[in-house]
Protein backbone atom coordinates (compact mmCIF):
# COMPACT_ATOMS: atom_id res chain seq x y z
CA UNK A 1 0.00 0.00 0.00
CA UNK A 2 1.03 3.55 -0.83
CA UNK A 3 0.39 7.02 0.52
CA UNK A 4 -1.16 8.17 -2.66
CA UNK A 5 -3.72 5.52 -2.36
CA UNK A 6 -4.24 6.06 1.28
CA UNK A 7 -4.84 9.66 0.79
CA UNK A 8 -7.64 8.98 -1.94
CA UNK A 9 -9.51 6.99 0.86
CA UNK A 10 -9.05 9.50 3.38
CA UNK A 11 -10.77 11.65 1.05
CA UNK A 12 -13.85 9.59 -0.37
CA UNK A 13 -14.35 8.84 3.55
CA UNK A 14 -14.29 12.21 4.06
CA UNK A 15 -16.85 12.90 1.39
CA UNK A 16 -19.33 9.97 2.60
CA UNK A 17 -19.20 11.22 6.47
CA UNK A 18 -20.04 14.99 5.35
CA UNK A 19 -23.02 13.57 3.05
CA UNK A 20 -24.08 11.81 6.21
CA UNK A 21 -24.20 14.71 7.87
CA UNK A 22 -25.77 16.74 5.51
CA UNK A 23 -28.44 14.14 4.20
CA UNK A 24 -29.50 12.34 7.55
CA UNK A 25 -27.82 14.04 10.67
CA UNK A 26 -29.16 17.85 9.69
CA UNK A 27 -29.50 19.15 13.02
CA UNK A 28 -28.62 22.23 14.27
CA UNK A 29 -26.37 20.80 17.51
CA UNK A 30 -24.81 18.57 15.22
CA UNK A 31 -23.70 21.71 12.88
CA UNK A 32 -21.87 23.03 15.53
CA UNK A 33 -19.86 19.58 16.02
CA UNK A 34 -19.64 19.89 11.91
CA UNK A 35 -17.93 23.41 12.29
CA UNK A 36 -15.73 22.52 14.97
CA UNK A 37 -14.42 20.09 12.05
CA UNK A 38 -14.33 22.51 9.51
CA UNK A 39 -12.93 25.47 11.59
CA UNK A 40 -10.16 23.21 12.29
CA UNK A 41 -9.82 21.33 8.37
CA UNK A 42 -9.86 26.06 6.52
CA UNK A 43 -7.49 26.41 9.75
CA UNK A 44 -4.67 24.22 8.50
CA UNK A 45 -5.62 25.54 5.50
CA UNK A 46 -4.88 29.06 6.29
CA UNK A 47 -2.13 28.60 8.66
CA UNK A 48 0.47 26.54 5.54
CA UNK A 49 -0.91 29.82 3.43
CA UNK A 50 0.88 32.33 6.05
CA UNK A 51 3.91 29.53 6.10
CA UNK A 52 4.24 28.99 2.78
CA UNK A 53 3.91 32.96 1.65
CA UNK A 54 0.15 32.65 -0.01
CA UNK A 55 -1.78 35.55 0.52
CA UNK A 56 -5.31 34.83 2.02
CA UNK A 57 -8.02 36.59 -0.06
CA UNK A 58 -10.91 34.32 1.49
CA UNK A 59 -11.74 32.64 4.80
CA UNK A 60 -15.08 31.36 4.50
CA UNK A 61 -16.30 29.02 7.78
CA UNK A 62 -20.17 29.24 8.55
CA UNK A 63 -21.40 28.78 5.20
CA UNK A 64 -22.56 25.97 2.55
CA UNK A 65 -19.23 25.96 1.30
CA UNK A 66 -16.57 26.61 3.65
CA UNK A 67 -13.33 27.69 2.22
CA UNK A 68 -9.78 29.36 2.26
CA UNK A 69 -9.01 31.31 -1.27
CA UNK A 70 -5.59 32.48 -1.68
CA UNK A 71 -2.52 33.95 -3.39
CA UNK A 72 0.08 31.77 -4.97
CA UNK A 73 2.49 30.08 -2.46
CA UNK A 74 5.84 31.85 -3.06
CA UNK A 75 7.33 28.30 -2.56
CA UNK A 76 7.32 26.42 -6.13
CA UNK A 77 5.72 23.08 -6.56
CA UNK A 78 5.69 21.99 -3.13
CA UNK A 79 4.13 25.09 -1.71
CA UNK A 80 0.34 24.42 -2.75
CA UNK A 81 0.77 20.61 -2.02
CA UNK A 82 1.33 21.42 1.87
CA UNK A 83 -1.69 23.98 1.60
CA UNK A 84 -4.02 21.51 -0.19
CA UNK A 85 -3.11 18.74 2.16
CA UNK A 86 -2.93 20.57 5.20
CA UNK A 87 -6.33 19.56 6.99
CA UNK A 88 -4.53 16.17 6.86
CA UNK A 89 -1.87 16.99 9.19
CA UNK A 90 -3.46 19.69 10.88
CA UNK A 91 -6.48 17.66 12.05
CA UNK A 92 -4.77 14.22 13.27
CA UNK A 93 -2.01 17.16 14.94
CA UNK A 94 -5.23 18.66 17.16
CA UNK A 95 -6.56 14.94 17.43
CA UNK A 96 -3.69 14.22 19.28
CA UNK A 97 -3.57 17.12 21.09
CA UNK A 98 -6.82 16.80 22.50
CA UNK A 99 -6.00 12.89 23.79
CA UNK A 100 -3.15 13.87 25.09
CA UNK A 101 -3.40 16.89 27.17
CA UNK A 102 -6.96 17.54 27.51
CA UNK A 103 -7.58 13.67 28.02
CA UNK A 104 -4.50 13.02 29.52
CA UNK A 105 -4.24 9.59 26.95
CA UNK A 106 -7.81 8.57 27.06
CA UNK A 107 -7.18 6.44 23.73
CA UNK A 108 -4.43 3.97 23.04
CA UNK A 109 -3.63 2.36 19.43
CA UNK A 110 -1.78 -0.35 19.06
CA UNK A 111 1.21 -0.59 17.15
CA UNK A 112 0.32 -1.46 13.35
CA UNK A 113 1.80 -3.71 11.10
CA UNK A 114 -0.37 -3.82 8.11
CA UNK A 115 -3.16 -1.43 6.52
CA UNK A 116 -5.09 -4.80 6.86
CA UNK A 117 -5.31 -3.89 10.87
CA UNK A 118 -7.73 -0.51 10.11
CA UNK A 119 -10.79 -2.55 11.26
CA UNK A 120 -8.79 -3.76 14.35
CA UNK A 121 -8.04 -0.40 15.06
CA UNK A 122 -11.80 0.68 14.40
CA UNK A 123 -12.82 -1.84 17.14
CA UNK A 124 -10.23 -0.80 19.69
CA UNK A 125 -11.38 2.85 19.47
CA UNK A 126 -14.62 2.45 19.82
CA UNK A 127 -14.38 -0.32 22.34
CA UNK A 128 -12.68 2.58 24.35
CA UNK A 129 -15.49 4.48 24.00
CA UNK A 130 -17.19 4.82 27.52
CA UNK A 131 -20.03 7.26 27.75
CA UNK A 132 -20.10 7.46 31.64
CA UNK A 133 -17.19 9.23 31.81
CA UNK A 134 -16.37 12.64 30.44
CA UNK A 135 -13.86 11.66 28.44
CA UNK A 136 -15.97 9.25 26.58
CA UNK A 137 -18.17 11.94 25.62
CA UNK A 138 -15.97 14.78 24.30
CA UNK A 139 -14.64 11.46 22.06
CA UNK A 140 -18.06 10.62 21.30
CA UNK A 141 -18.61 14.86 20.16
CA UNK A 142 -15.59 14.56 18.60
CA UNK A 143 -15.52 11.34 16.33
CA UNK A 144 -19.41 13.21 14.32
CA UNK A 145 -16.82 15.88 13.15
CA UNK A 146 -13.68 13.93 11.77
CA UNK A 147 -14.38 13.50 8.77
CA UNK A 148 -14.96 17.15 7.86
CA UNK A 149 -11.58 18.12 9.72
CA UNK A 150 -9.45 15.43 8.01
CA UNK A 151 -10.49 15.20 4.89
CA UNK A 152 -9.15 16.87 1.76
CA UNK A 153 -11.82 18.31 -0.71
CA UNK A 154 -11.65 16.59 -4.15
CA UNK A 155 -10.31 20.57 -5.23
CA UNK A 156 -8.17 20.31 -2.73
CA UNK A 157 -6.49 16.88 -4.96
CA UNK A 158 -7.67 18.32 -8.07
CA UNK A 159 -4.90 21.42 -7.36
CA UNK A 160 -2.35 18.71 -6.49
CA UNK A 161 -2.90 16.01 -9.06
CA UNK A 162 0.29 15.87 -10.22
CA UNK A 163 1.47 15.42 -6.33
CA UNK A 164 -0.15 11.72 -6.58
CA UNK A 165 2.48 10.42 -9.16
CA UNK A 166 5.18 10.88 -6.36
CA UNK A 167 3.04 9.98 -3.86
CA UNK A 168 2.00 6.95 -5.21
CA UNK A 169 5.57 5.19 -5.22
CA UNK A 170 5.83 6.69 -1.32
CA UNK A 171 6.06 3.43 1.17
CA UNK A 172 7.66 5.55 4.13
CA UNK A 173 6.10 3.72 6.39
CA UNK A 174 5.91 6.48 9.47
CA UNK A 175 3.26 8.10 7.07
CA UNK A 176 1.43 5.43 6.08
CA UNK A 177 1.00 4.24 9.70
CA UNK A 178 -0.32 7.81 10.36
CA UNK A 179 -2.49 7.91 7.22
CA UNK A 180 -4.17 4.35 8.45
CA UNK A 181 -5.01 5.26 11.67
CA UNK A 182 -6.51 8.53 9.92
CA UNK A 183 -8.55 6.22 7.89
CA UNK A 184 -9.64 4.45 11.30
CA UNK A 185 -10.48 7.32 12.92
CA UNK A 186 -12.31 8.30 9.96
CA UNK A 187 -14.28 4.94 9.84
CA UNK A 188 -14.93 5.14 13.72
CA UNK A 189 -16.72 8.84 12.56
CA UNK A 190 -18.69 6.71 10.23
CA UNK A 191 -19.87 4.25 12.48
CA UNK A 192 -21.25 6.41 15.13
CA UNK A 193 -23.16 8.42 12.35
CA UNK A 194 -24.92 5.52 10.87
CA UNK A 195 -25.30 3.95 14.76
CA UNK A 196 -27.31 7.42 15.56
CA UNK A 197 -29.24 7.56 12.10
CA UNK A 198 -30.29 4.35 12.80
CA UNK A 199 -31.41 5.21 16.41
CA UNK A 200 -33.34 8.53 15.50
CA UNK A 201 -35.37 6.11 12.68
CA UNK A 202 -36.29 3.44 15.13
CA UNK A 203 -37.53 6.57 18.09
CA UNK A 204 -39.27 8.08 14.72
CA UNK A 205 -41.39 5.09 14.34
Amino acid sequence: MNLGILIIVISILGYFSNYLNYSYLNYSVLHWLYYLGVIIHESSHAVLCIFTGAKITKFQIFHKQPQVSHTKSRIPIIGQALISLAPIAGGFLFLYLVNRYLLLNYLTINEISSWSEIFNIVLNILSQINIITWQGWIVLLLSFNVGAMLGPSFQDLKNIWWVFIILFFIKWSFLINIAIVIIALIITNIIIQLSLILLLKIFKK
